[in-house]
């Protein structure tokens, strides 16, 4: 593989700002910062730019384009949400072997009831019978068969469908999820809820659950909730981004017609992304913030994620949208720092990706470029000079949204 050193750049290890350091890669893995350059070696000029680890979306549905996609945005690593085996098993082993397409972790298919959320929202999709528990002794079974498609952790998802817009849809019962937390834990899989009501959050929080894949929008929240999660060391991903499109907020549009954006996107993700779902009020965004406020305050760890999924979920577009939610988090209330922390080293941390979301000795070359400086003005992600996956360097040109895989 390569071996080159970035000189004159800022460098933000994924923590904390280490200001202008060289830092060398070779082989794909970051072999040293700040030391010696080795003689011979490709000088990369970084002046005026500032290296970051490669972004981590935290809540995506993917498929190969839309990992190709994401990795022109400078997004190296998407965490799946929920995903259909046939697509993701083969998918998993087009990321090992291409430096081209962003790399991808991912329960499978959630638990959820027949005919349950997100069933409602697939239709069209052309998807195969879902496999799923109705009793609490059906639990161990279905565990093992999502570990046995690869699944890096599970998912359970606890909806009735109202902030979607739909008519009520069967909830998966309290037993049922608890059972999950019990069978997934004992093989030592994490287990993730969407939930995102305070009642569903209060079931799923008892329950045992890792972590929230969404943040809860139906009503303010309580301070005894907000104490319950942070006692209990549950992240949460706010996907702030899905739910602006659920409130009829234009923040994907205003992304869309950012000129950093617009070339990068095919006309069918621009107009995906320029929608809304809008099937809630629009007070409900206000409650979200300010329960992000509320959890930022009582140290819970936050990772930025996007629900990014597929032509014909609006308001979202792989890569893109990750910027547009460090955006948002900053304009409620985080600093840039921990905006960039949350889509680097924390859901690093928190997924066992013992091997990326920092730039330190050792660890993968997952690297994006960016012009100007991001720990103080967040915009300046969406600048981006370059993008490096294992230490292989892909151009924007060569990785945008209509290039073929090489």
């Amino acid at each position: 593989m390569d071996h080159f050193v970035i000189t004159g750049a800022r460098v933000f290890d994924g923590e904390n700002s280490l200001g202008i350091v060289d830092v060398e890669v070779a082989d794909g893995r970051i072999a040293s910062i700040g030391g010696n350059r080795p003689d011979g070696v490709e000088l990369i000029d970084g002046t005026g730019a500032t290296l970051l680890p490669g972004l981590i979306d935290a809540h995506t549905h993917t498929d190969a384009q839309s990992l190709r996609q994401a990795l022109t945005f400078g997004v190296t690593t998407e965490l799946d949400m929920l995903s259909m085996p046939e697509q993701m098993i083969p998918l998993r082993r087009r990321t090992a072997a291409s430096n081209n397409l962003a790399d991808v972790r991912s329960p499978s298919i959630g638990l959820t009831p027949e005919g349950g959320h997100p069933h409602q929202l697939r239709k069209g999709e052309g998807d195969p019978p879902w496999p799923t528990a109705a009793r609490a002794d059906e639990v161990a079974a279905f565990v093992e068969a999502r570990i046995a498609e690869g699944a890096d952790y599970l998912k359970v998802l606890v909806e009735d469908g109202r902030l979607f817009g739909s008519e009520t849809l069967p909830r998966l019962a309290p037993e049922l999820v608890e059972a999950t937390v019990r069978e997934s834990h004992r093989r030592g899989k994490m287990v993730l809820a969407h939930a995102m009501t305070v009642e569903t959050v209060e079931q799923v929080v008892d329950a045992g659950v890792d972590g929230l894949t969404h943040l809860f929008a139906d009503r303010p929240h309580t301070a005894r909730l907000v104490e319950k999660i942070a006692a209990s060391n549950i992240f949460v991903i706010p996907t702030l981004t899905v739910l602006a499109s659920i409130t009829g907020e234009p923040v994907g549009r205003r992304l869309a017609e950012d000129q950093r954006v617009y070339p990068k996107l095919t006309p069918e993700w621009r107009e995906n992304l320029s929608g809304t779902m809008s099937t809630s009020p629009r007070k409900h965004f206000d409650y979200a913030l300010e329960t992000l406020a509320a959890l930022r305050e009582a140290g819970v760890d936050l990772l930025v994620g996007t629900d990014a999924a597929h032509l014909g979920a609006p308001g979202m577009a792989h890569g893109a949208s990750l910027h547009g939610e460090l955006q948002l988090l900053t304009k409620a209330g985080f600093t840039p720092t921990e905006a960039l922390r949350a889509a680097t080293s924390i859901p690093a941390k928190r997924f066992g990706l013992t091997d990326r979301g920092r730039i330190k000795p050792g660890l993968r070359a997952d690297l994006t470029m960016v012009t100007g400086d991001p720990t103080v003005t967040i915009d300046d992600t969406l600048d981006i000079q370059r993008v490096w996956r294992n230490g292989t360097y892909r151009a924007a040109a060569a990785i945008n949204a209509s290039s073929p895989e090489a």
